[in-house]
Formats: structure tokens, sequence, C-alpha cells
């Protein structure tokens, strides 16, 4: 038991990528949110809940580039594909990943 506590401590606070699934309890939505954000990775959370208000809520106080809302893939070639933190900066894919091959230019004239 003290190793399984000790491995669970440990993957929490990392990056996974693969079918793993780390369940905390928490008392209020801002410990979620505490919880979820604890963390100096944010590439992409899950929120699974029928209430529309705080799916709306939740989402936007993540720290996370992607939130999936009662949906377990949400990656697609349209769908912009990026991280917050440590987990990366700007976008793939979408209209948002054209913007990392682009310059901006403003060309201004006074007639």
């Amino acid at each position: 038991k003290q190793w399984y506590q000790r491995r669970v401590a440990i993957t929490a606070g990392e990056e996974i990528f693969g079918p793993v699934a780390v369940l905390y309890s928490f008392e209020s939505e801002a410990e979620a949110v505490e919880l979820a954000n604890n963390t100096r990775y944010g590439l992409q959370a899950y929120i699974f809940t029928q209430n529309l208000a705080q799916s709306w809520r939740v989402s936007e106080n993540l720290e996370y580039g992607m939130v999936a809302v009662n949906e377990g893939a949400i990656s697609s070639a349209n769908n912009p594909f990026g991280g917050w933190k440590e987990s990366g900066i700007g976008r793939e894919a979408g209209h948002f990943g054209i913007d990392e091959f682009t310059e901006d230019k403003l060309i201004c004239f006074g007639l």
C-alpha cells in the first residue's frame, strides 16, 4: 500500500501520455480547480458534469490549453492543439496553427 500511495503521488504530478486516470476526491468546485492546476503542466483537462454553468466556470478557471467537457477525445485536424505552462506555447492545427508560420506586418499610410 505504501508503494501504491507513493506511486500515485508521483504519477499525479507528471505529464502522462497513455490510458491513465488519476482521480482525487474534493469537497468543493474551488478545491477541484486548485488540485487540477497544482502542476507545472497544462496540456489537457477533462470535466464530466451535467451542470452546464459549472462546466463553463471550471473550464475557464483551469490552466490548460484544451479542456474536454463530457468528452474523451477532442483532438482533430480542425481543433487547435497545444498546452499551457511547461506543456508548450502556441498551437498546432486549425487556423491557430497557421499563425506559427506567418509574420504580421503593419503598414500605415498617412494620406
